[in-house]
């Protein structure tokens, strides 16, 4: 039996081409959503839309840029276009190049720093901000907004990334706060160690998993399917009475 009050519903999923991102999407998919695949990869966009519709459910994929203000907005003309609606909003997108530089605060370029700032919390508010007046129109919606367990426990390396994992753990709250009496419940998923396909095909593979069972509580390390679970409940009716959460989907690594 799948969870209550899915089905029909219009989902955006920012950032669907891989990863939790993809596995997200075919899980609303499954539970019986129209679902709006939107990402900079739109070859990968559309590979995930293909799985979707090929598994018996209903996709369409579209190239959007989260920097981009104006490709923002034509993602949700586009969904809005296709299914008439915009009722469910999966924040995921990141730009994985620019993490690659995201080193210490003495070190890291300036234009590093901005750009991870720019498309992992610039980008999410302005997805919400382009969602929110469709969900009020309908009487309410549920986003869901990707943070990290580098918000909570601290890494030498990474700032940028963890500085912005942890601000949208405010932003998250502010629009649970701002529109939650009018239906719109604003949530966040925070993932810890997991095996999407690109780390399991890393050649250092072995000594990731290794090293990330060693910090969690958890007899194997998470799967994107795990996350995308629980970006799935908390989107549904099951998970009406949840409002304003950072939840750790880790295995045990972060503890509070």
């Amino acid at each position: 039996m799948g969870l209550s009050g899915l089905t029909g519903k219009s989902a955006v999923v920012a950032g669907g081409a891989t990863g939790i991102g993809a596995a997200t999407a075919r899980r609303l998919g499954t539970e019986g959503c129209c679902v709006v695949v939107g990402d900079l990869d739109s070859t990968g966009a559309k590979q995930t839309a293909d799985s979707i519709v090929e598994a018996g459910g209903i996709a369409a994929a579209f190239g959007f840029d989260l920097a981009d203000p104006e490709s923002v907005g034509q993602l949700f003309e586009s969904a809005i276009e296709r299914f008439g609606a915009v009722d469910l909003l999966f924040n995921v997108g990141a730009d994985m190049r620019a993490l690659r530089g995201d080193s210490d605060i003495l070190d890291i370029e300036l234009d590093t720093w901005d750009r991870i700032m720019t498309v992992n919390l610039r980008g999410y508010l302005l997805t919400m901000r382009a969602a929110i007046p469709h969900m009020l129109a309908r009487g309410g919606g549920a986003i869901v907004n990707t943070s990290s367990a580098a918000a909570f426990q601290g890494e030498p390396r990474r700032p940028a990334y963890a500085a912005t994992k942890a601000a949208l753990g405010a932003l998250t709250r502010h629009v649970a706060s701002g529109w939650g009496k009018n239906g719109i419940r604003c949530n966040a998923v925070a993932p810890g160690f997991t095996a999407t396909e690109a780390i399991r095909s890393a050649p250092q593979w072995p000594d990731l998993e290794a090293g990330a069972l060693k910090r969690m509580r958890s007899p194997r390390v998470g799967e994107s399917g795990d996350v995308a679970a629980m970006v799935a409940f908390l989107m549904s009716d099951d998970g009406a009475w949840v409002n304003g959460q950072v939840i750790n989907v880790d295995g045990g690594t972060i503890l509070r």
